[in-house]
């Protein structure tokens, strides 16, 4: 069933204590080794597009973006993390936050953003998976599991290359 009483807002300072516990009891200390992880670490957080969502004042699920660039291109992000905490997975929280985080990015004239995920979850909001070496992340990816959604009509075209951090744009943190 889903419920669409999620209430979505920016991310706020005093969420980080609620963001952190969540990430732990969701990825566990593994998530530092994984390969999107280590592109976040050099890459600037889109303060302006991370959003939490709510329900009955506990924090339900966040999403974050950092800008990054494709080759020597800016103008992309990589979605991630996406947070739902257990009580909440099924319930609308992840898709309501992608849907709003897309919208939001689109908004803010970003071309492109790519994932490391799973296409059947992502594939409902415009996802599709990269072509084979096209874009590149530094470190081991399953590159069935890079995927992107153009935010302008054939931007993937127009991007090739390793993925970095992108120099800092603004509401960047």
């Amino acid at each position: 069933m889903i419920d669409p009483e999620f209430a979505v807002q920016p991310e706020r300072g005093e969420d980080s204590r609620a963001l952190r516990a969540l990430a732990e009891e969701i990825f566990g200390p593994g998530r530092f080794a994984r390969t999107a992880h280590r592109v976040r670490e050099s890459a600037p957080i889109a303060a302006d597009l991370s959003l939490t969502a709510w329900r009955g004042g506990d924090l339900a699920g966040s999403i974050r973006f950092s800008a990054i660039r494709v080759g020597a291109r800016p103008g992309a992000l990589l979605l991630g993390p996406l947070m739902v905490a257990v009580q909440w997975t099924g319930k609308g929280c992840g898709r309501v936050l992608i849907s709003d985080g897309l919208d939001l990015a689109r908004t803010h004239g970003y071309a492109l953003v790519l994932l490391v995920g799973d296409l059947p979850y992502y594939e409902r909001f415009g996802f599709a998976r990269v072509p084979l070496g096209q874009i590149t992340l530094p470190g081991p990816v399953d590159p069935a599991r890079l995927l992107a959604v153009e935010l302008v009509d054939g931007a993937s075209q127009n991007f090739e290359g390793l993925v970095g951090g992108a120099s800092a744009p603004r509401g960047t943190r």
